[in-house]
């Protein structure tokens, strides 16, 4: 008999929204190809642009634009959470969540650490598989909007933690978001 479990979106987002925009129709946002044409040096910091982190703060402000002077957009508060860099204006940085609402937030709020969400527009769920490989044994079915913590990719296959169900093992890289396709790192 086989064992598996599933683990449920319980991310807990807890994402308060401050705009007078509604998001009825926000849509997940697929990463793009990292292709050597779609990179660019970020002006401020030299990294690549785009580039995926994480929110290392506890509660931190998505702002209209790059200072304090700007309205808060959004206010996260669930730290890990990953968000793609997209431009850099001194110490801040524009970024996109996983719905596609982009805004700015202080370079303090956010860490270089990896981390993913399970694909927001997967309609099933993903497998946590022992090895990276389609034939390996299924460890959990992950919903969409599972929060994981990335150790590496290989263009194919991420390892992964789901940090409060001490679960470990390979996602396909596509079923992802906060790892670009083809995208290779330890």
């Amino acid at each position: 008999m086989t064992y598996r479990r599933t683990i449920l979106a319980g991310l807990g987002l807890a994402l308060i929204f401050l705009s007078s925009t509604a998001l009825a129709g926000a849509m997940p946002v697929k990463p793009v190809a990292a292709t050597a044409t779609a990179w660019n040096k970020g002006r401020e910091t030299g990294l690549p642009i785009p580039r995926y982190v994480s929110l290392r703060a506890q509660k931190a402000r998505m702002r209209v634009g790059p200072s304090t002077i700007y309205a808060t957009k959004w206010i996260y508060t669930k730290p890990g959470l990953p968000l793609e860099i997209i431009d850099e204006y001194g110490h801040w940085r524009q970024v996109r969540d996983d719905t596609g609402v982009t805004g700015w937030m202080h370079s303090a709020l956010l860490s270089g650490t990896r981390t993913a969400v399970i694909a927001p527009w997967l309609t099933k769920n993903a497998m946590l598989r022992i090895d990276p490989n389609l034939a390996a044994r299924a460890i959990a079915e992950l919903q969409p909007r599972v929060l994981v913590s990335l150790q590496s990719c290989t263009g194919t296959w991420c390892r992964v933690s789901v940090r409060e169900h001490s679960a470990k093992g390979y996602v396909r890289q596509e079923k992802l978001w906060g790892a670009y396709p083809g995208e290779m790192f330890q």
